[in-house]
């Protein structure tokens, strides 16, 4: 048998001179629109949002994960009540009630068997999470849950950390108090200034070391090996939550009023890494992926937007249409990655020529899936195809919120320039946002 075999020589397709004609390529051409076409049905069958879990009824205030199983998630209201909830069957599989008023914190310790919650109650209690065996629980018998410690304090908290790999949790309220599973008391606390702790959290890579952030703006890093305050940072504008990147735990990024994230080096407070803009009101929550290249942030814009740990902009975000003010968690926000980071899964392509096969089926929509990725990888350089990747569609408030802080810094940037036209030479410095924003730095 025959083998015809169609080939296409380089020569007849590339310039002698710089003066020729460039010859004209079919197969580049018709890959060009199938990358277009790629882009396109990304945006098309996008599907982020999986599906909602109610059952709480009042106002979700806290979220935790639980760094042992993947599917169990907790949250707490403002009525006091607290569920872990089954991601996959998107139910309540367990109920903790017991704080009489809003719940503000949930932590859950690394090997995921202990559950801490606290709130304006005065009191902080630990509770036995249920094994993965018991996902199957009825949360309609009588039976009542009881926790294993409660701890009464003289004020009210607003946030809770569990430390890494220790019996040891952190709370945030009038001060910060580092409390011992097996103590009544707390063994240490803290207190540098007289406002209210928003939040704590440790960092992963030295347990010892903690973070906070108040409501008289700012930033405080503790060593518990010294007993005392380790460095202090203030800023123009609060604080609203810390966390700490997992891969590189000497950075921390902070979610501010100013709708900006400041991305800094806890040996070097005087300047920000990285600035963090998009957001068009104050970030309320934030929280690292687990490779620690990308975090999420929840606004009271109402939208949750991820941003690389060393990008400006953001590559991608989401809008809670019904939602107005409300606390986003950055448990909840991360789950909003894991939906966005499967986006583009192309369903719609093609008829199924195998009903029978179901491995052949998904073979083919992969590699369909992979080749289109391919292309528009290979074309992503040219303005019609970056134009469609980088679109966003943006709801009228926020884009008129977005174009009014535009103006508002342009004015502000032209009136620094005529300001330092018409003064001495040298006698006014202009300093970059990254430093522009940091009011001192306490040792």
């Amino acid at each position: 048998m025959k083998v015809k075999v169609i080939s296409r020589s380089t020569d007849e397709h590339t310039k002698e001179r710089s003066q020729d004609l460039q010859h004209s390529n079919p197969e580049k051409a018709v890959e060009y629109v199938r990358a277009l076409n790629a882009a396109k049905l990304d945006k098309i069958f996008a599907r982020p949002f999986v599906g909602a879990m109610d059952g709480h009824i009042d106002a979700i205030s806290c979220m935790a994960k639980n760094p042992n199983h993947l599917t169990g998630i907790f949250s707490g209201s403002m009525d006091g009540d607290i569920r872990l909830w089954d991601l996959a069957s998107r139910r309540t599989v367990h109920q903790f009630p017991g704080h009489q008023g809003a719940v503000r914190g949930l932590a859950v310790s690394t090997d995921g068997h202990v559950l801490v919650s606290c709130g304006t109650d005065c009191s902080v209690r630990l509770w036995s999470v249920p094994i993965s065996t018991a996902m199957e629980l009825d949360v309609s018998s009588d039976k009542s849950v009881e926790p294993l410690e409660t701890y009464v304090w003289k004020h009210a908290f607003r946030s809770v950390d569990h430390q890494w790999n220790f019996d040891r949790f952190a709370t945030g309220g009038a001060g910060v108090e580092i409390w011992n599973h097996n103590r009544s008391a707390p063994e240490q606390s803290f207190e540098w200034g007289t406002d209210t702790v928003i939040s704590v959290r440790f960092n992963p890579g030295q347990p010892d070391i903690l973070a906070t952030s108040a409501s008289d703006r700012s930033i405080a890093l503790y060593d518990l090996r010294m007993g005392k305050p380790a460095a202090k940072l203030i800023m123009a504008t609060k604080t609203n939550s810390i966390c700490w990147n997992p891969m590189e735990p000497i950075n921390f990024t902070a979610a501010n009023e100013d709708c900006n994230c400041y991305s800094f080096d806890s040996r070097k407070l005087n300047e920000a890494k990285c600035v963090h803009k998009d957001h068009v009101s104050a970030v309320m929550d934030i929280d690292y992926s687990p490779t620690g290249r990308e975090f999420v942030t929840g606004s009271y814009d109402r939208t949750v937007r991820i941003f690389q740990y060393n990008g400006g902009h953001s590559r991608e975000f989401i809008i809670q249409r019904e939602c107005k003010g409300c606390f986003v968690s950055s448990s909840a926000v991360m789950l909003v990655m894991l939906f966005l980071g499967v986006m583009t899964l192309i369903l719609g392509c093609g008829r199924l020529k195998h009903p029978n096969n179901w491995e052949f089926f998904f073979q083919e929509k992969r590699k369909r899936h992979e080749y289109h990725e391919a292309v528009k990888n290979r074309y992503k350089h040219l303005p019609e195809v970056k134009r469609i990747v980088r679109h966003r569609h943006l709801p009228k408030p926020i884009y008129k919120a977005a174009e009014l802080r535009r103006t508002m810094t342009e004015a502000e940037r032209r009136k620094e320039e005529k300001r330092k036209a018409h003064s001495a030479p040298g006698s006014i410095t202009s300093k970059p946002l990254r430093k522009r924003r940091i009011v001192k730095v306490e040792e």
